[in-house]
């Protein structure tokens, strides 16, 4: 029975260890600051300032982008299991794909045509 179920604690303990060692390290390794000035305590974002103040806004085209992202992203996201099984559906499947894909096509010239991916 032993045999059945190792496999399973070993992955278990692996997955159970590694991110432990991560967080146990990343204070062991940690360098305490002498000082604490300002500059330290701001957050570091690969030389990115923090953003805006908190009273400013986004514009449009930021939320316009991150929309048609998501909306592009997921409708990729059923290619995949359509792709998986294609060779069980024959021609009624590649139809069903090509239609879904000229769709697609379609959205993103309308949307490219709109300017909606041009950033201002």
């Amino acid at each position: 029975m032993l045999d059945r179920w190792l496999p399973f604690l070993i992955y278990g303990l692996f997955a159970a260890a590694i991110p432990t060692s991560m967080i146990a390290l990343s204070f062991l390794l940690a360098t305490k600051p002498s000082r604490r000035t300002r500059a330290r305590t701001i957050p570091f974002e690969s030389g990115v300032s923090t953003g805006p103040l908190p009273h400013q806004r986004f514009t449009i085209s930021f939320y316009l982008t991150a929309m048609l992202f998501i909306v592009f992203d997921i409708e990729i996201v059923f290619l995949y299991p359509l792709a998986i099984i294609l060779h069980k559906l024959a021609w009624f499947g590649f139809s069903e794909l090509a239609f879904f894909i000229v769709i697609l096509a379609l959205a993103y010239v309308y949307v490219w045509r709109k300017g909606a991916l041009e950033w201002r």
